[in-house]
């Protein structure tokens, strides 16, 4: 069942990565820790590839084959038991792809985002009616229950721009993105007022990248780069398309959208420019 499966997150990912480094550490192949421990080969690929939780007595059982010393046993242990605890994706899990609910847990859990969008204001900064009239549009077509269940998931991520520690925000956004009317023009204009809003916030920088920028490297479809207070987790790279999202990871990939990124970000209004056009467009929303 779909609320049964294991969902990524930074925990888990951190437990994973250790559990890897140990057993290279030893020298010790997969098989040759299978057949010391009777441990399944392919249960020990998807704890190293964070796609299943070890049970307590597995970790244990790795951690006295690798030679382990108290105090990092007790770290590994300690990640044990954060990637036990649920992520903030666990509520919506049932009516959400395995990807995005991995993602909403990571940005749950980051120091900041810098996020381009090409079609859509993003989910942190839609109003409710806006994150409707959106999913509404989704193929196929999804069931009310369903709509509302994302609809208070995407609500829901919002909190991180609000808690003690808030996400750090910056959003290159396409001037296509606030001048298309998503769900009629009140709802438009509402969500044009949202975006005027949450552009005050200290921890929110928003740039509309204007229509005579011309050609650009984001012309390629929306991203969002994920980096974490933890040195030990490396950042991350989340697309969106219609073939299905995407989580990435790896040096040369990240490296890769951050330069687009701070290409466009330079291309792109400056933060009061950017205010006064969205302030513009929205006195035309009747």
């Amino acid at each position: 069942m779909a609320g049964k499966r294991t969902v990524l997150t930074a925990g888990l990912r951190r437990l994973a990565a250790l559990l890897f480094e140990m057993r290279e550490g030893v020298g010790l192949s997969k098989e040759e820790v299978s057949g010391k421990t009777g441990i399944n080969v392919t249960t020990l690929y998807r704890i190293e590839a964070a796609q299943a939780r070890p049970q307590r007595r597995t970790l244990m059982t790795l951690l006295e084959l690798y030679g382990v010393e108290q105090e990092r046993r007790k770290y590994a242990l300690d990640l044990l038991s954060d990637a036990q605890k649920p992520g903030m994706s666990r509520p919506y899990e049932a009516n959400l792809t395995e990807v995005y609910s991995a993602y909403i847990n990571f940005e749950s859990e980051a120091l900041s985002a810098r996020h381009y969008q090409t079609s859509y204001i993003p989910g942190l900064l839609q109003t409710p009616q806006y994150a409707g009239a959106v999913i509404d549009t989704s193929m196929p077509k999804v069931e009310a229950a369903v709509m509302e269940s994302r609809v208070a998931a995407r609500m829901n991520r919002a909190t991180v721009l609000s808690k003690e520690e808030p996400l750090e925000l910056w959003v290159v956004l396409d001037e296509a993105a606030i001048r298309r009317v998503v769900g009629g023009a009140d709802i438009m204009r509402g969500q044009l007022e949202k975006l005027l809003l949450e552009s005050k916030r200290k921890n929110v920088i928003l740039q509309i990248l204007p229509y005579d920028a011309g050609a650009h490297p984001g012309m390629a479809g929306a991203f969002t780069l994920l980096d974490f207070p933890e040195p030990n987790d490396p950042e991350l790279v989340y697309v969106e398309g219609i073939a299905g999202d995407e989580l990435i990871e790896g040096h040369l990939e990240i490296r890769r959208f951050g330069v687009i990124f701070d290409q466009l970000r330079a291309i792109a209004l400056s933060p009061r420019d950017s205010v006064g056009l969205i302030e513009r467009i929205a006195e035309t929303m009747h």
